[in-house]
């Protein structure tokens, strides 16, 4: 306890000194030493203790197989840990041994493909994004990662060749220039590496632009298959020769005057001779399909189910493969014979939810999947050859919080102004909340992302306990329904989406249990954007905004974010540098309309965000307050495109549920 007086009207940081303002009260939450809070009233510390339950749910996320034996590498974030860190499981339902601990969270991680002697992880520092790898010994107590990777780079695990224990692994230069870097060329780098002896490194190629990734190598390993992003609507496949360097296009084929489509490797036939692929050559959706090497003639496999295919792993014989299929917003599985290319029947003791990862076990052929659902986040099983499935892990509820009966996501739709069908996920209120409910409408980032079905995590809290109905909208430009729709919000199309939200605010008023005068909208990323830009389009039909790690203006964040990413970007929004496409860039953004929002905004953002740089908040931020309008902002110094660590995740929700009673639940 201590005494504290903060002014409730400044638009200070902060801290821990004295203003001659009204007293509060001495039990309030503190923002911890790397948060910095303007403008947002004190957290009573009652608020935290009442909802603080809903702060640790912790699941669990697949990483890999041990090579040869029957035990797994997963992440997850144990009771009272600040982040995520690298687990092993040795059987079904085992306690897992950490193996990594630090500040910062790890990504990706895999065994040492030959007898997983030790394992290769990714790591970034405060949010920057610039991932590094590390080799962790395993069977040695105490022993520490060894960084393999030059912190001036960006690196990505890409995949193992498995004879000779060698990692194939991306690097992408980063401006150390700061915002608005000069780099004129991007090129990603191909390296071949002994984790053990990396100082012997050999590059394998290096190619024009940031979306390349390599995937397995042909079963002789003298091959691996590159695939190049180049948009959400166009990708390509390469083959790059590992001895030579040598690259050719593969698909679509050089030259070739197809439309744009989207193509990506999944895995090689037994023989050397084939690729599974996915791509949405031949429809809306992207497809399974079998590419014959010699004659380039592409095979339609699971043309029958109208839904893109998001994941596929095959056993090392490469007679089964498991594919995933994102239907309506939730990834299934589905299994295939390879050597007809039929579908075979699903087991039907697979476990209800969504699922995530899947992967074939090399040795064994067991499948390990996770799954999540309305009642808990993600928890990881296996399904053996001969169809039973295991639970190997099992997700950690807080005390006094009963998810059993959390209420389940349902799909719904809306006419759009120009007659498109927009859909939607509505998680509705328990029962015992009566009247019209207030509305907290989420809309996810990307632009090419979608709202799926899952653990909603700690924002259960605004359905279950503060009775608020959620809606998380699939606005065009989502991926999941078709690459027209992937594509209808694109360059000068940009504000057709926005509109979808206002679509949205008409359907919600005609329900009888949704109060139309009480509607927060949020997102992060370009659902930031969004958020923003609901606010400045329709400020006089919402309540309230929160805009995480949001773009304010199109212009100043192709100009500032990593150069890795500027290309990719100007696809999907713009090319700022057409005098044209500016011009709207400029007129559309919200910065430029910021005088038009009337409503409280609560800013979060990053310090470190390489995506949406940190400027992009601190602008909006000052702009609308010149209008008098209220704004909160959060910012986290150790932090970059969203919060990962739990004592920042922390304080945001507690003081998003602040600003929620002050605009759509106040009485």
């Amino acid at each position: 306890m201590f005494p504290l007086r903060l002014s409730l009207c400044a638009l200070g940081t902060v801290l821990l000194a004295a203003c001659a303002s009204t007293p509060v009260p001495t039990a309030v939450v503190v923002p911890n030493a790397n948060l910095v809070a303007q403008g947002i009233p004190p957290v009573p510390q009652s608020l935290a203790d009442a909802i603080g339950r809903y702060n640790d749910f912790r699941g669990h996320a697949f990483a890999d197989w041990h090579p040869t034996q029957r035990e797994m590498l997963v992440l997850h974030r144990k009771a009272g840990a600040n982040t995520v860190q690298l687990f092993r499981v040795a059987s079904p339902l085992a306690e897992g041994e950490q193996l990594t601990d630090g500040a910062d969270p790890v990504g990706r991680a895999s065994y040492e493909p030959r007898n997983g002697r030790y394992a290769v992880f990714e790591r970034a520092s405060g949010g920057n994004e610039v991932a590094q790898l590390y080799r962790l010994p395993l069977g040695q107590p105490g022993a520490q990662p060894v960084l393999l990777t030059s912190p001036d780079e960006r690196h990505a695990m890409n995949t193992w060749l498995r004879k000779s224990g060698q990692l194939v692994y991306t690097a992408v230069p980063i401006d150390r220039t700061a915002q608005g870097g000069t780099r004129s060329k991007i090129t990603t780098t191909l390296w071949l590496m002994d984790p053990e002896k990396p100082e012997g490194r050999r590059k394998l190629a290096e190619l024009d632009g940031g979306g390349w990734t390599a995937s397995r190598p042909s079963p002789d390993e003298r091959l691996v298959t590159l695939t190049r992003y180049l948009s959400a609507n166009e990708s390509q496949i390469w083959l790059l020769d590992l001895a030579s360097g040598a690259t050719r296009q593969l698909a679509p084929a050089a030259g070739s005057q197809e439309a744009k489509a989207t193509y990506a490797a999944a895995g090689w036939s037994p023989d050397g001779r084939a690729l599974w692929i996915t791509s949405d050559r031949a429809g809306e959706f992207r497809e399974l399909m079998k590419l014959d090497l010699a004659s380039g003639r592409i095979d339609r496999v699971s043309s029958h189910i109208p839904w893109d295919v998001s994941g596929v792993t095959l056993t090392e014989d490469g007679s089964r493969l498991a594919a995933q299929f994102n239907v309506d917003g939730r990834d299934e599985l589905h299994f295939f014979d390879t050597a007809t290319g039929k579908e075979a029947p699903a087991p039907a003791a697979l476990p209800a939810g969504n699922v995530g990862s899947a992967s074939y076990h090399r040795a064994r052929g067991d499948l390990a999947f996770s799954v999540s659902n309305a009642q808990g986040p993600g928890q990881i099983y296996s399904l053996d050859n001969d169809g039973k499935v295991q639970q190997w892990t099992r997700a950690a509820a807080p005390a006094g919080v009963d998810t059993s009966g959390f209420s389940e996501q349902k799909i719904v739709r809306w006419k759009s102004f120009d007659g498109t069908t927009i859909s939607g996920l509505l998680t509705p209120p328990p029962k015992k909340f009566s009247g019209k409910r207030p509305v907290l409408i989420a809309i996810h980032g990307g632009p090419e992302s979608q709202a799926s079905v899952g653990f909603l995590g700690r924002n259960a809290y605004f359905v279950q306990e503060l009775g608020m109905a959620l809606i998380q909208p699939n606005v065009r430009g989502s991926s999941g329904y078709g690459k027209s729709f992937l594509a209808m919000d694109n360059g000068f199309k940009r504000e057709d989406s926005v509109k979808d939200i206002g679509a949205l605010l008409d359907w919600i008023a005609t329900q009888p249990d949704l109060d139309a005068s009480r509607v927060l909208v949020t997102g992060g990323s370009y659902g930031g954007y969004m958020t923003l830009a609901v606010s400045t389009t329709y400020a006089d039909r919402i309540a309230g905004a929160i805009d995480v790690v949001g773009i304010s203006h199109f212009v100043t964040f192709l100009n500032n974010t990593e150069s890795y990413r500027r290309d990719l970007r100007r696809v999907e929004y713009g090319d700022e540098r057409d005098a044209a496409m500016k011009a709207h860039l400029d007129k559309i953004s919200p910065l430029t309309n910021a005088a038009r929002i009337k409503k409280p905004l609560f800013v979060i953002q990053g310090k470190n965000d390489p995506r949406v740089p940190y400027t992009e908040a601190e602008q909006i931020v000052a702009k609308v307050r010149e209008g008098g309008t209220p704004v909160w902002y959060l910012r986290a110094e150790n932090e970059g495109h969203g919060f990962q660590k739990k004592e920042n995740q922390d304080f945001q929700f507690y003081a998003t549920v602040l600003f929620m009673q002050q605009t759509v639940l106040k009485k």
